[in-house]
């Protein structure tokens, strides 16, 4: 009888000792959910709440990873607008140069009898690219132009990783690029007015992440896209 009894007690206090911690860790869950919540970006559409999915995956992350999805979501979103851009003025069969280039080669002519080239080596010139599908375009361009691209964007990924890292920029997506001066205005980034834009920017990218995702879908597999689209 005395061994359940001390076997019952020991139990009893093990179980106890672990309580607190699964209260504990309980709670440092939903504080972050709180602040994961209030983060900048969460807005109206979602009814302020991180959507389900989205509260699955950052339930655990700390500030500063947080700061890093933030960061993430923001690239992604400029370059899905670029992107947006870029699909159209391939449809529309824009290409360079704009003005100023041989006989026929402008924005205005496509067809052209001694057009600027992208590639002598290869013989591509950009109003062949601009007779393509946008797809197609991507195909034909070089590899040493795929070469400066990589180059170029690792040149940029290093600039924005200082500045936003190493140098501790509390604003996901400033890499201090501000050709316009908008971070020399009376509060900055965090003014009211700065705030605006900045959550419209947010807004406008994950559109433009959708809309390129379909797009292209429509591009690969014709009638995917079932709306308007150039």
């Amino acid at each position: 009888m005395k061994m359940k009894v001390t076997v019952a007690l020991s139990l009893l206090a093990s179980a106890s000792a672990f309580a607190p911690a699964a209260t504990s860790s309980r709670s440092a869950v939903a504080t972050n959910m709180a602040a994961i919540d209030e983060a900048f970006g969460v807005s109206v559409e979602t009814g302020n709440k991180c959507p389900p999915l989205g509260a699955k995956i950052l339930e655990d992350t700390n500030p500063r990873a947080l700061k890093w999805f933030q960061n993430a979501e923001i690239k992604h979103g400029r370059v899905a607008m670029i992107a947006t851009i870029g699909f159209m003025v391939q449809k529309f069969g824009v290409h360079f140069p704009l003005f100023l280039g041989p006989t026929g080669s402008n924005v205005f002519n496509p067809a052209s009898d001694a057009a600027w080239y992208l590639s002598k080596s290869e013989g591509i010139t950009f109003s062949d690219i601009s007779t393509a599908s946008p797809l197609d375009a991507v195909g034909m361009v070089p590899m040493a132009g795929w070469v400066q691209i990589f180059f170029f964007a690792g040149w940029f990924e290093s600039i924005a990783y200082e500045r936003q890292w190493n140098q501790e920029n509390d604003v996901p997506g400033d890499y201090g690029y501000d050709p316009l001066g908008f971070t020399k205005k009376a509060g900055g980034l965090n003014s009211d007015e700065m705030k605006s834009l900045r959550l419209k920017e947010i807004k406008n990218g994950r559109v433009a992440m959708m809309t390129i995702a379909g797009w292209v879908a429509n591009e690969a597999i014709p009638g995917a896209f079932p709306v308007w689209h150039p």
